[in-house]
């Protein structure tokens, strides 16, 4: 079954993406959305690979002629958005749209797109989160106390969100995480033999207890 919209957001140092960049080898009939911002490659980063880097006046120009799904100014500094044309590429091709974004993106395409399957994964603890950020930082080589601090706080923040979402999973190991995320497409496209189980584990309208012993470690 071609044509679902699959929205996986979290808090940043999740290890969303690498999540999703797993999921797309197991899985086949994904068509990967890649952003656009404004914001300037880190590290080994591509131009059309994890983005389209563009100049804020050409994203501005985008943003008046309609041609975004969702965008947004992250810290008052950068914008980030998905194309529109994203959905007419998937759709032409017979696949279901992968968007990677995060929560004030996914809240956008939510409301404009209620049948939208959504995942929030997150962290197991603020303190893991804080690893992961530090790590991440100095392979970017910005090592800033004040980013790192607002990033965090930022991810208290979007855990507000969390119960908007259809499913969440808690990414503590890389491997059931990966699993999970797996299970949900599957399950959504239908299947249920080996997946239902796992899949449904992951709604946020049981709230497994893994979800709430992470968020308890948020004090959520």
């Amino acid at each position: 079954m071609a044509g679902i919209l699959f929205i996986i957001s979290a808090p940043s140092g999740s290890g969303k993406s690498t999540l999703v960049s797993q999921l797309r080898t197991l899985v086949e009939g994904l068509d990967f959305s890649i952003s656009y911002t404004t914001r300037a490659p880190r590290g080994s980063e591509e131009d059309g690979r994890e983005y389209h880097f563009t100049s804020r006046e050409e994203f501005e120009r985008m943003i008046a002629a309609g041609d975004f799904l969702e965008w947004a100014e992250v810290f008052g500094k950068d914008y980030y958005g998905t194309a529109m044309s994203a959905l007419a590429h998937a759709r032409d091709v017979g696949k279901d749209l992968l968007l990677d974004i995060d929560v004030q993106g996914a809240v956008q395409v939510m409301k404009k797109m209620p049948n939208a399957v959504s995942i929030f994964v997150m962290p197991p603890s603020p303190e893991v989160l804080e690893m992961r950020l530090r790590q991440r930082s100095e392979a970017e080589h910005v090592t800033s106390e004040a980013v790192i601090e607002r990033r965090l706080s930022q991810a208290h923040n979007e855990l507000k969100q969390i119960w908007d979402y259809k499913y969440a999973l808690v990414n503590d190991v890389l491997e059931q995480a990966v699993a999970e995320m797996r299970a949900i497409v599957l399950f959504e496209r239908g299947a249920r033999d080996g997946v239902q189980t796992m899949a449904e584990g992951c709604r946020t309208d049981r709230a497994s207890a893994k979800l709430k012993a992470a968020l308890g470690t948020f004090g959520r």
